[in-house]
């Protein structure tokens, strides 16, 4: 099962996102901040960070930087409901993929779905 760090600031966005990614099949742990992830990527295996960019303490951006460093195969993607910080994001995480508010769920869930591609089981 696909095991994904999910860090979102806002409870509302963080419950709904994880509920739908749950309800899909994937394995979610859902965290506040990034500050509150980085324990979880020290001391378990994730397949994914999905993270807002825009958070306190620390952003979405140096939480992927520092996923980077901790588990280089953890792959990264962003939300943001902001167009400039998307800009940044492309420049300092390139291989991140993005997603922009607002979204639908399913889109969410096409666009993770599409990053494992090879190792999801076709549904039926």
């Amino acid at each position: 099962m696909i095991r994904i760090l999910l860090a979102e600031d806002d409870q509302a966005m963080r419950t709904y996102l994880a509920r739908a990614l749950e309800n899909a099949g994937f394995s979610v742990v859902p965290v506040s901040s990034g500050i509150e992830a980085l324990p979880y990527m020290q001391t378990e295996i994730f397949d994914l960070l999905l993270s807002d960019i825009v958070m306190p303490e620390m952003d979405g951006i140096e939480l992927a930087q520092r996923c980077n460093e901790i588990s280089p195969s953890t792959k990264v993607m962003f939300i943001t409901g902001f167009a400039a910080v998307t800009l940044r994001a492309s420049r300092e995480a390139p291989h991140a993929k993005m997603l922009s508010k607002p979204f639908h769920l399913k889109d969410l869930v096409l666009e993770v779905e599409r990053i494992f591609e090879d190792a999801i089981p076709v549904r039926m």
